[in-house]
Parts: C-alpha cells; sequence; structure tokens
C-alpha cells in the first residue's frame, strides 16, 4: 500500500497516462496462503483495487494489470480441455472494466479472449520482434 503512495507522489511531480501493474495478485499469494487466510487475502486485494481505481480517476490515468490464473479442476472441465480461471476471485473482476485472456495457440499462434467466463470476442494475434 505504500507502494501506491510513492507512485501517487510521482504523479503529483510528472504526468503519466499508463500504469501498468504485473501479476498484481503474486505478492497476495506469497503472502497469504491456503484458504483460511483467503478472507484476509481478498480484503487486501480490494483495498488496493480501491486505492487504484481513485489513482485513476484523480490523476487520469489508466491502469494496465496482468493476472495469473489457475487450474480449474471444477465445473467448466468437463467441457474444456484445459480450463483455467483467473486468481483473485470476483473481488479482481468487479474492479477490471474490461479482462482479457491471452492464450497460446498452434506454434506462433497467439490469441485473445474478452472476459474468461463468456469468450464473446475472439481474435487471433501474432507476436513478433520489430527492428
Amino acid at each position: 500500500m505504500n507502494l501506491i503512495v510513492e507512485i501517487a507522489a510521482k504523479m503529483v511531480e510528472d504526468q503519466f497516462r499508463l500504469l501498468i501493474i504485473d501479476s498484481i495478485t503474486a505478492l497476495f499469494r506469497v503472502d497469504f496462503s491456503g484458504r483460511g487466510e483467503l478472507a484476509d487475502r481478498q480484503q487486501k486485494l480490494g483495498k488496493m483495487l480501491s486505492k487504484l481505481m481513485k489513482l485513476s480517476e484523480e490523476f487520469n490515468i489508466a491502469i494496465f494489470i496482468t493476472n495469473q490464473v489457475v487450474s480449474d479442476p471444477g465445473g467448466a472441465s468437463m467441457f474444456i480441455a484445459d480450463a483455467k480461471k483467473p486468481v483473485g476471485g470476483h473481488v479482481l473482476a468487479h474492479a477490471s472494466t474490461t479482462r482479457l485472456s491471452l492464450r497460446k495457440g498452434k506454434g506462433e499462434q497467439r490469441f485473445v479472449t474478452k472476459d474468461f467466463r463468456f469468450k464473446m470476442l475472439r481474435c487471433f494475434v501474432r507476436i513478433c520482434k520489430i527492428y
């Protein structure tokens, strides 16, 4: 949480338009392990997301967050060969404006799906090096 205060201080000094947070749930997964601490983890994640939303509104910036996924051995796995679900649960889902899932296809092919659950929009992309 102190890091968010430091980021806000930087934004007062300089102008920024984008904040990227790589793997937001990684630190929470390290600090909180097991189902017994799930409620505490989700509560702290919710507070952090709330502060990020306020930061976004106050400084008019976009915030891009990456996340982790875990195997989902239940429900949908009967119909999907490699069922995955995002870490962070409903707290992270409700705080997000747009959710995208990136998956590996055959060879160099990758595809992007909007939203994990409904898979409404899917497009294939190719990631390449530009020199």
